[in-house]
């Protein structure tokens, strides 16, 4: 598992999905690895089965942008090749063609078919709120917590990772009713919360598709994900979800 630019893109805590995603592999018995890539670091992701990005203040996420740029072949190549990556708010902008810096449009890594821009107010126009999804990637709804500047529209060959399901939240923007996208096994949201922490199903759904491309890599059968004890998680999905009034 790669954790790009914890050191640049960790705001609300978004580095916890890694400790998430590591932790509900430990309490399987199944080892793990976690690689953390800082600034000005590289990694071969041939060896890599899950990618993980975080989000980040503008100045953080031009640094990181301009490091992502460098390996931007290797990281399509690792994504259409069926590699498992997840994004949260700026690194979910910075894998689409364009978004950003103030007034400055930036070059985005055009991994997926997304564009982002701002609102109409600037930066101080943000879409901060709650926010429940109905995701097909879980059973459960998704619960979170947005806080963005950035408008995203979704191109083609690209889906949402789910509709905005709450009373409250935007999602993407504010007329789609829609956040994030999916391509292959790459999910990028707006969602902080941890994202994870709150919706175990979506962890262990990447964690499954990031088991079998390291069986298909090795040649190693993939380990069952045994059920775990989510009580605890899932009643904190079923508050949050009548406190944000989920439908």
């Amino acid at each position: 598992m790669a954790h790009l630019f914890p050191d640049l893109l960790n705001l609300y805590g978004d580095g916890g999905n890694v400790r998430v995603l590591a932790q509900r592999l430990r309490w399987r018995g199944v080892p793990v690895e976690v690689r953390r890539v800082n600034h000005g670091e590289s990694i071969d992701l041939a060896g890599v089965d899950l990618v993980f990005l975080g989000g980040g203040p503008d100045r953080e996420q031009r640094l990181a942008s301009s490091e992502l740029m460098r390996m931007r072949d290797e990281l399509r190549a690792y994504v259409e090749d069926g590699g498992v990556l997840l994004a949260i708010c700026g690194g979910y902008q910075i894998l689409g063609r364009e978004w950003l810096l103030g007034d400055e449009v930036v070059e985005g890594l055009g991994i997926v078919d997304i564009t982002t821009e701002r609102a109409a107010g600037g930066s101080a126009d943000r879409l901060i709120d709650n926010i429940v999804l109905r995701s097909p990637l879980a059973t459960l709804p998704v619960v979170g917590y947005e806080n963005h500047a950035g408008r995203t529209r979704l191109g083609t060959g690209v889906e949402a990772f789910g509709s905005v399901a709450s009373t409250m939240g935007c999602g993407n923007n504010e007329a789609d009713k829609a956040d994030g996208v999916r391509y292959k096994n790459l999910v990028g949201t707006y969602l902080h919360g941890p994202l994870l922490a709150k919706n175990p199903e979506v962890a262990d759904h990447l964690l499954a598709r990031a088991l079998e491309r390291s069986a298909a890599r090795s040649g190693i059968a993939a380990p069952a994900l045994a059920p775990l004890d989510d009580s605890v998680e899932t009643g904190a999905n079923e508050a949050l979800c009548k406190r944000f009034g989920a439908r």
